[in-house]
């Protein structure tokens, strides 16, 4: 049986895409319809010229924009090697999966890839260290 079909993208989806109080997997659906199709960033834009002007200057707005509430891509690294107090680490991950910060996630995958791009590098280092320093270890002269 063949998978429903996802449900149509109306202007209240595309408000709540600008707003940004889509879920990431929602965000992304969207984002992969407004690529396709031309006539859906008409009407993106078409909601973007008829949004009241207090929706764009609400203190929830201005907060989103600015990322208040977002960690620093250091914290974000931090919070990868589990070097944050436990308080903040328990933050990041409210933040990261229940609100689900768009910006602060593609920042994490940003992270997680070049940790593992330098992984080998790193792990490669470490063993030349201690190939070399072994003979100190075990007490051998070699």
């Amino acid at each position: 049986m063949a998978d429903p079909a996802p449900p149509a993208i109306d202007d209240e989806t595309l408000r709540a895409y600008l707003a940004e109080s889509l879920s990431g997997a929602e965000m992304a659906r969207v984002e992969r319809a407004l690529r396709g199709s031309a006539s859906l960033r008409q009407r993106l834009e078409d909601v973007r010229q008829d949004r009241p002007e207090s929706a764009i200057h609400t203190l929830g707005a201005i907060w989103r924009r600015a990322r208040l509430s977002c960690p620093s891509r250091e914290d974000l690294g931090s919070y990868l090697i589990e070097a944050l107090d436990p308080d903040y680490h328990d933050y990041i991950t409210f933040h990261l999966d229940v609100i689900e910060c768009p910006f602060c996630r593609a920042n994490l995958d940003d992270l997680r890839g070049q940790f593992a791009a330098d992984a080998p590098t790193s792990q490669t280092r470490q063993r030349r260290y201690f190939q070399s320093s072994r003979h100190l270890l075990s007490g051998d002269e070699d």
